[in-house]
């Protein structure tokens, strides 16, 4: 029988959102709910509000985070009621080109849940990225579930659901940033932050953090950046040129989105360096490069999806550097809000007041 949840939905392109009773579906073959702990506010859920990935409005929206598995239907194994999981947005399927190829981690063919959620009058629900997460409970995929130590804070835990694990993964995974490297980050939000995270985790040398607002600045400093770059009053590609010798960095990690700053990276790069766009672009965007300058400069222009990361491998290992005191997770979350304050959190991630605000249930 359906149970009757809160949850939080778009109702219409950049409509303000709503806490609404939906309706979640005991589960199917192959599907789980989940009793959602935590959720963080991520910028890909205002994107979703303002249309910017998709018109499949109502969206349910939530995506970054972590719950208790309270049931789960026919013929799952990898996950049982009452394990702490991360939900996540590559349930690799392992029958696609890439997960036979043994690259899961770019599986063409992720699964999401077959049934649908619904408000009370029965209109179905598009839940972000798969899972829809501003909720007391979501149905999804068994392989969206990745289990991870019940010890961990829920609120730290999910982060790595989405904005931290797509920014570590933009470094370490798609980048491949190497000991004594440099690295340059255009955008010091989350994914920005935890791509300094990541950049110093994997040994980088020079770590130029890039924004045109102090406060995040700051905070990348705090995360790891060597250098910061204001870009308001700076130029960014010949500041980092500067502080890399007059070459550009070995990797730049666009955080941003938009094609002004992906043009800072491709140009902030080293000959034969390496670009990595980690920040989402919306479907009206176009980029314009010399096609000379592309050829000329060599290297390698990548996009970062979810950081490249397969969940099973990754979060676990993230989670347990955490516990050992080598990253502090914790330092992402700038304030803990209740489920009908999400329309507020919008307003101050967009102000640049917060980091990460986490909805916690």
């Amino acid at each position: 029988m359906a149970q009757e949840v809160r949850g939080v939905i778009a109702p219409g392109k950049n409509e303000p959102v709503r806490l609404e009773t939906i309706l979640v579906p005991d589960p199917g073959p192959g599907e789980a709910v989940v009793q959602i702990q935590a959720c963080g506010v991520c910028h890909t859920d205002l994107h979703y509000k303002q249309g910017g990935i998709n018109d499949d409005f109502p969206f349910l929206l939530g995506h970054e985070a972590s719950g208790v598995v309270e049931s789960v239907g026919d013929g799952v194994t990898e996950v049982a009621p009452g394990d702490f999981v991360v939900l996540n947005w590559r349930a690799v399927c392992g029958q696609c080109r890439a997960c036979r190829r043994g690259r899961p981690q770019y599986c063409f063919d992720t699964h999401n849940a077959r049934q649908k959620m619904t408000l009370k009058d029965g209109t179905e629900l598009s839940p972000a990225l798969g899972i829809g997460a501003f909720a007391d409970k979501t149905l999804v995929a068994a392989g969206q579930c990745t289990k991870v130590d019940p010890e961990v804070s829920p609120a730290v835990a999910g982060l790595l659901g989405c904005g931290v694990m797509a920014g570590i993964g933009a470094a370490i995974n798609t980048g491949g940033v190497g000991r004594g490297d440099s690295v340059a980050v255009i955008g010091c939000g989350g994914v920005g932050d935890a791509a300094v995270v990541g950049a110093r985790l994997a040994g980088a040398a020079r770590i130029i953090a890039v924004d045109i607002d102090d406060r995040k600045l700051e905070t990348a400093r705090s995360m790891g950046a060597t250098d910061t770059v204001n870009s308001r009053t700076n130029d960014p590609v010949e500041a980092v040129r500067g502080l890399t010798g007059g070459f550009g960095a070995d990797v730049v990690i666009e955080a941003v989105g938009r094609p002004e700053t992906y043009q800072q990276a491709f140009y902030a790069r080293d000959l034969a360096g390496t670009v990595v766009l980690v920040g989402v672009p919306t479907p009206d965007m176009t980029l314009k490069l010399p096609l000379l300058d592309v050829f000329g400069r060599g290297g390698a222009l990548k996009s970062s999806w979810y950081g490249d990361c397969l969940p099973s491998r990754d979060f676990p290992m993230l989670i347990g550097l955490h516990q050992q005191g080598r990253i502090d997770l914790g330092a992402f979350v700038t304030e803990t809000i209740g489920i009908e304050d999400v329309e507020q959190a919008f307003a101050r991630m967009q102000a640049g007041d917060v980091l990460r605000s986490v909805v916690t249930l």
